[in-house]
């Protein structure tokens, strides 16, 4: 994957998921990139996580975009133990070939 700019300003686009009885989570900005991947896996509820989406220098990133940039090696802020365990690697490509 290309080079990332954690430190732009990013804004998140929560997905509308009628099923949530959680108070709804609404269109949020975030002085960096970092704490809007960290607030959607960590704080989003998997429902929404879902169909969320991220924007960064106008370009977006679905929720396995936003993953995968939570995942990278040069993610820059501390991991937690995320809430949302919604966007996760698939079975398929993490299970070894030939088992």
């Amino acid at each position: 994957m290309d080079a990332f700019d954690y430190s732009a300003e990013a804004e998140l686009f929560p997905s509308r998921a009628r099923a949530s009885r959680r108070q709804p989570v609404g269109y949020r900005r975030f002085a960096c990139a970092a704490e809007a991947i960290r607030f959607a896996i960590e704080e989003l509820p998997a429902e929404v996580l879902v169909g969320s989406w991220l924007e960064v220098n106008e370009d977006r990133f679905d929720a396995r975009a936003i993953r995968s940039l939570y995942d990278r090696d040069d993610y820059p802020l501390q991991r937690q133990r995320p809430t949302s365990g919604a966007i996760r690697p698939s079975a398929a490509n993490t299970a070894s070939k030939g088992d």
